[in-house]
């Protein structure tokens, strides 16, 4: 068995989305004062790095962080690469394994992750529906966001939506070959919350 960490690391160098909140993480209660240890804070949007989108994201009557199902996020996936396409298709998705219930899409479109990308690839708008046929309940991208990033209108998340397809964003794919692997990509039990920072790591082997 082999763990392959897919994670962004978060620092006040992760890139977050322009406006949003920064990472910033301090020691607020040094061992000098505490007298026995150190104790951080952590500031930083629900969007950083790796993270999911809860559906209350984007529509007000979605599903929130703490209410999500945990076995979407424990799943059998597969890793399709789609290194330098523009525009992922259903043309894009073949895979026979039986099972499978999550995507991760390979596509190199964030090749620096010191800097928020300027364009990034998405998904045709028929893909959720595709995938929904072949029994996904969660996608996975190795970019910030599954819409073009000046999109306010957000179609691919809202036709994901309509399929009951869930979303993982900003993993990293770099060194992971196509194939299949176990998923594992927690989200925070954050009451109420529009999205969670993960864990994600595949499990190969």
């Amino acid at each position: 068995m082999k763990l392959i960490d897919i994670t962004m690391s978060l620092s006040s160098g992760t890139p977050n989305w322009p406006g949003d909140t920064s990472f910033h993480y301090e020691i607020a209660w040094p061992m000098e004062e505490s007298g026995s240890v150190n104790v951080g804070k952590i500031e930083a949007s629900t969007h950083i790095g790796t993270h999911i989108d809860a559906p209350f994201h984007y529509d007000n009557s979605g599903k929130k962080t703490d209410e999500l199902e945990l076995s979407r996020y424990f799943a059998k996936a597969v890793v399709i690469d789609c290194t330098g396409v523009d525009e992922i298709t259903s043309e894009h998705i073949q895979f026979d394994e039986k099972g499978i219930t999550a995507v991760l899409f390979k596509t190199a479109g964030w090749t620096n992750r010191d800097e928020f990308p300027d364009q990034i690839p998405v998904l045709q708008e028929s893909v959720p529906a595709y995938l929904k046929g072949k029994g996904i309940n969660l996608i996975g991208v190795d970019l910030p966001s599954v819409d073009h990033l000046e999109s306010k209108s957000l179609p691919v998340h809202h036709a994901l939506y309509e399929q009951d397809i869930n979303i993982l964003e900003g993993i990293v794919l770099d060194e992971v070959e196509e194939g299949y692997y176990q998923l594992i990509a927690m989200p925070l039990k954050i009451k109420g919350g529009d999205g969670s920072p993960v864990r994600a790591v595949l499990v190969s082997g």
